[in-house]
């Protein structure tokens, strides 16, 4: 059983705040429980009333003679908390708090919020909101809400984080005939979040599909583990406001000024299984499809059309989606020519012309269902003068009943001539798309669940490294903190780096000539020189990196340009002297970086390197911790695996050696929540076999 199993199906409610007056929120909580045909003891709580729609009103909760599941406040905020405590003593199991007035109003609100918070946990009470519409469960059912629109019964959940856009969706959904199994509005989320619902969906018999939309998650770690438990049951399917990345703060390294927003989002839908739709639109449609079609088994398709444009346009959008089309058996084509008109076009699309009746769309999708390997159709009807929509439209609904296991959508493309055809398609559990670009959007998202849930099902869960030194890096990080560092020198970088078996170029510190000489003819020529100050990040861009130097002469004259240079530049810049590493042949450039996103936190970034990452930002990312198996399709994501593959009779690279390094830093990052962001930038790869090595390093510190 769920553990908000009695807050969607009690058996007593209280409404706290009911109201005699219609128009006011109270009333129209009371009515809509009423009118949703809910067979549980409902008591108003008013003490200004003996009575409220036929139901005996009482003063306080605590004067109701029975036990109570549920309570839903609506009250003004300041009684809120005297009215909370009443709930707990009376042992109420769950709060909807409609009432608004707490941390979205501000400072005095967040503490009226932290105080019920308190008050909740105290009497082991769960809270949904405050400041939410409710939520409505058709089969209860019940309509816990003040929505002005009862729902449709179907089998979409619907998770939102805005009740106003809530109310909008309510209205529209009932006028094109979606329904919902459950509807729940998140408000402040004090503590029932969108994980939490999620979770209780996973086992709710009435629920296919579940729809979330995000502006932010409250807890990225549990969003994580209950996206990736629940996904593989059921899809999920979610919209993120504020994907852009005009509010993006952007950090001083490459991955943190790349990394927006929304890469954590994006990266933590893909490896969790939720599928992400990029509007509400393809939002309802692609929970349109998931109610009502099976899961495909391959991923082949066939289009049947009436008319060469819409076919050529659905073509065209199959491939923009990456909807596979297949090619048309030779024995299958035989059949159809035998069947067909002469002009009958039987390539995918097949074209069986104008003047197609409903036999001819029967013959042809009943030939294609019975003979071809195929999981999916996608029949088009144009209005032509001999088209029959409404017959055509009872041919797709029995052959439906037929085959249940095939997906079969339609797009009647038109105006008034086709809303009986619509009708009987949809009654019929037939998705109708008023255009194929539409569908063919939306089955992509179809089969990206099932290549999402393949993928997941074989990729094991990141094991933690034990050939590491995490002691040394404490004691490291220990020091920086006690001096109110934030930005480490590189050759620091390279030692924390080391510490988790992470290849790294010889790296000392020198602070004179004289030392920096001495550590070139330790490490052996040739070398590099560049100055080592913590304000300096971006060292060439000051003239601050010399290479491949050969001789005490070089490195000394080096010691005087570089250290010179930085402080014409950056002339507040603390200089330590210089870093003086050594110079290791070039392979393929890639950068390899952590920023730590707030929610979800280390998020890893792979990319192209050197100075390309800033301008072609050819980058993948995922949130550690990462198996080698995630890191190996992160880096397939990228155009750098094709030069890590070899190119025009290039050899291909060590990308095993690679994939060890994401690793190995995203266990570092994970250890270690004090390290806030890091570049390894370049790294050079070497043929497969010669490993890879770390050319540059820089790592940031939380305050």
């Amino acid at each position: 059983m769920s553990a908000l199993e009695k807050l969607f199906n009690p058996s007593t409610v209280a409404v706290i705040g009911a109201s005699r007056t219609p128009g006011k929120v109270g009333y129209a909580i009371l009515s809509n429980i009423v009118s949703s045909g809910f067979n549980g003891e409902v008591y108003p709580i008013n003490p200004n009333a003996t009575e409220i729609l036929g139901f005996k009103c009482y003063p306080r909760i605590t004067d109701v003679p029975s036990d109570i599941d549920l309570a839903i406040i609506s009250i003004p905020a300041k009684t809120v908390l005297d009215v909370a405590e009443e709930c707990g003593r009376k042992r109420v199991k769950y709060l909807v708090v409609i009432s608004a007035g707490f941390k979205e109003v501000g400072s005095e609100g967040l503490i009226r919020e932290v105080k019920l918070q308190r008050i909740c946990r105290r009497y082991g009470m769960r809270i949904l909101g405050p400041n939410c519409l409710g939520f409505i469960d058709t089969y209860t059912p019940l309509n816990a809400s003040f929505a002005a629109t009862q729902p449709l019964r179907g089998y979409i959940a619907f998770i939102s984080q805005s009740g106003a856009l809530a109310t909008s969706i309510l209205n529209w959904a009932r006028s094109v005939g979606v329904g919902f199994s459950r509807f729940v509005t998140l408000g402040n989320r004090a503590d029932i979040d969108e994980s939490d619902v999620m979770e209780s969906l996973r086992i709710d018999p009435n629920t296919k599909v579940i729809l979330l939309y995000l502006e932010s998650v409250s807890d990225g770690e549990k969003f994580r583990k209950i996206a990736r438990m629940v996904s593989p049951v059921k899809p999920v399917v979610a919209v993120k406001a504020g994907a852009s990345q005009h509010g993006a703060v952007a950090a001083s390294l490459h991955t943190g000024s790349i990394a927006g927003s929304d890469s954590a989002y994006e990266a933590v839908f893909k490896q969790c299984g939720v599928i992400r739709a990029r509007s509400l639109e393809e939002l309802f449609h692609a929970a349109r499809l998931f109610a009502s079609q099976p899961i495909p088994k391959s991923y082949s398709t066939v289009i049947v059309t009436n008319a060469g444009g819409p076919g050529i346009l659905a073509t065209d959008a199959c491939e923009r989606y990456g909807v596979e089309l297949k090619n048309i058996p030779i024995e299958l084509a035989r059949e159809l020519r035998a069947k067909l008109p002469p002009a009958a076009s039987l390539h995918n699309p097949i074209d069986i012309l104008g003047d197609a009746d409903a036999e001819r769309y029967r013959i042809t999708i009943e030939n294609i269902l019975a003979k071809g390997d195929v999981d999916a159709l996608l029949i088009i009807l144009t209005p032509q003068a001999m088209s029959q929509p409404r017959e055509t439209a009872e041919v797709l609904a029995e052959l439906k009943t037929r085959y249940p296991d095939k997906i079969i959508l339609a797009s009647f493309i038109g105006g008034d001539e086709m809303s009986e055809a619509k009708a009987i398609l949809r009654r019929s559990g037939i998705v109708d798309f008023d255009f194929p670009d539409d569908a063919a959007s939306s089955l992509s998202l179809l089969f990206g669940y099932k290549r999402l849930i393949e993928r997941l099902s074989s990729i094991p869960e990141a094991r933690r490294l034990e050939d590491v030194d995490r002691e040394f890096v404490e004691t490291l990080l220990s020091r920086f903190k006690l001096e109110r560092r934030v930005n480490l020198l590189g050759y620091e970088a390279f030692q924390i780096l080391s510490a988790y078996n992470i290849p790294t170029v010889s790296c000392l510190l020198a602070r004179t000539p004289e030392e920096a000489v001495d550590a070139a003819e330790s490490i052996g020529y040739p070398v590099v020189v560049k100055v080592s100050s913590p304000e300096i990040l971006h060292k060439t861009d000051v003239g601050g990196v010399k290479l491949n130097l050969n001789s005490s002469r070089e490195v000394a004259d080096a010691f005087e340009e570089v250290v010179s240079n930085a402080r014409r530049y950056m002339p507040r810049a603390n200089i330590y002297g210089v870093e003086v590493s050594k110079m290791v042949a070039r392979g393929v450039e890639v950068i390899v970086g952590m920023h730590r996103d707030p929610q979800f936190g280390p998020l890893m970034m792979f990319g192209l390197g050197g100075i390309y990452v800033d301008f072609l930002r050819d980058v993948s990312f995922r949130v550690a911790p990462l198996s080698a198996e995630e890191v190996l399709d992160m880096i397939k994501e990228t155009k750098a695996y094709t030069l890590l593959r070899g190119v025009r009779g290039g050899s291909p690279s060590d990308i095993e050696s690679l994939v060890d390094v994401i690793v190995r830093v995203a266990w570092l990052s994970t250890d270690f929540r004090e390290i806030v962001d890091m570049d390894l930038n370049p790294i050079f790869v070497y043929e497969r076999g010669k490993s890879c090595i770390a050319v540059d390093a820089k790592i940031t510190l939380s305050v």
